[in-house]
């Protein structure tokens, strides 16, 4: 019987549902946690990494997991022809391994959920799809018609800055699954398409067809059994490596602007420890093993005053939080007691002081006209040459969907 290796990490919550869609497609699946054994793996023909919010999404939604070893392993696996699916977050997790679209380098995003500019926030809805590809596409596409599917996530919008990355996909079919209605009408456009993934994107597959990430749950719902059903269709067919890759540089190499101060910013840091800044740090050192890394949220505000700003308790929790106003060059600390600004030693002391903003910047409505909004990495341990490493940058930015900034001054 195919075996599939249903892979775990910390923060995954659909394991039991992607065990019964395996089972009831005539298929073994194989419970895996991140840190075990692979000689548990060595008769596997396929993984499926199932949805949740591994590593609590800390950075961005699947940026942990996919610089984990095992997806290292994994990746070397997709290589010898087995199938690689990935749903919701695992979704993510093969986007931010580079696994999708094009078998290597960080290509594309899964980005915020954002139409006509605007944040949608977390959608918990039904959805339709249809196969977009040709049936022998990929594993996951032997079917027709509709399925009528459950959608939960916060950044499921396909999307890319790269115009040769699309071209590809377009190219080489590789746009597997599209949302649409009931009839089988394919949209980009709202509510068909819930969350703005350009061409009405709701899965692709990477070029040799065995590797897939879908953003819909379809073991979620009985409609979804010919998703899985078709896995097994293709991996009774003879595995086969994949296409030959020529590697070729990134065209959209990584760039970090210069950013000066603006006249009035504020920077919030946390009371109690951070466990996003922790995790962050620790992706960061399996690139840098010495670095330090301290995160702040970030507001450069418009036309708004700091006071009615931090009155917001979704921007400014003053249990938990510490808010410094910067006025030009002076740092001063909020007393969210007295409502005064005290002078303070300044949060930003370190070697590089970077600013993560994403794209578009929905975040700034609170903040006046011209204002923005982001994360504040304060990074110890570091060298000038070692912000030319993307393996580095790319732990706290995805630059199809932000951007990345050095803040001087």
């Amino acid at each position: 019987m195919i075996k599939i290796a249903v892979v775990s990490f910390p923060g995954n919550n659909c394991e039991v549902e992607s065990i019964r869609a395996i089972k009831n497609a005539g298929m073994e699946p194989v419970y895996f946690k991140w840190n075990d054994s692979k000689e548990k793996l060595s008769d596997v023909s396929g993984y499926f990494i199932p949805g949740g919010f591994s590593y609590e999404d800390r950075g961005r939604a699947g940026m942990v997991s996919a610089r984990d070893p095992v997806m290292q392993f994994i990746a070397e696996e997709a290589g010898k022809g087995k199938a690689v699916i990935g749903v919701c977050n695992g979704a993510q997790v093969l986007v931010e391994s580079g696994l999708i679209p094009l078998d290597q380098g960080l290509k594309m995003s899964l980005a915020w959920n954002v139409v006509d500019g605007e944040a949608v926030g977390f959608l918990n809805k039904w959805v339709w799809i249809t196969p977009t590809c040709s049936r022998d596409r990929s594993a996951t596409s032997d079917w027709e018609g509709v399925m009528q599917l459950p959608i939960a996530h916060g950044e499921g919008r396909f999307t890319t800055k790269d115009k040769d990355v699309i071209e590809e996909l377009k190219k080489n079919d590789q746009i597997a699954f599209s949302y649409c209605d009931k009839d089988g009408n394919v949209s980009d456009e709202a509510p068909i398409c819930p969350n703005g993934a350009m061409f009405g994107t709701a899965g692709i597959c990477n070029r040799s067809g065995n590797v897939v990430a879908l953003m819909p749950h379809p073991e979620r719902s009985p409609e979804g059994g010919k998703y899985f059903e078709s896995m097994k269709r293709w991996l009774e067919k003879d595995i086969k490596g994949l296409k030959e890759i020529n590697e070729t540089k990134d065209k959209l190499a990584i760039e970090v602007k210069d950013r000066t101060s603006k006249n009035l910013e504020i920077f919030i840091d946390t009371i109690i420890v951070n466990n996003e800044e922790r995790t962050v740090e620790q992706a960061a050192r399996r690139v840098l093993p010495n670095l330090t890394l301290k995160q702040l949220k970030y507001l450069a505000l418009g036309d708004k005053d700091p006071q009615e700003v931090l009155s917001h308790l979704s921007l400014f929790n003053p249990n938990k939080e510490i808010a410094y106003i910067k006025r030009g060059d002076e740092m001063l600390k909020w007393n969210a007691d007295s409502k005064k600004e005290e002078g303070t030693q300044s949060p930003l002391e370190g070697e590089v002081v970077l600013i993560v903003r994403d794209d578009p910047d929905t975040g700034a409505g609170y903040l006046g006209k011209g204002g923005e909004s982001g994360i504040c990495y304060v990074l110890g341990q570091i060298k000038e040459q070692d912000m030319c490493t993307n393996a580095l940058l790319e732990v706290f930015s995805n630059r199809h969907s932000s951007s990345l900034e050095m803040l001087i001054g």
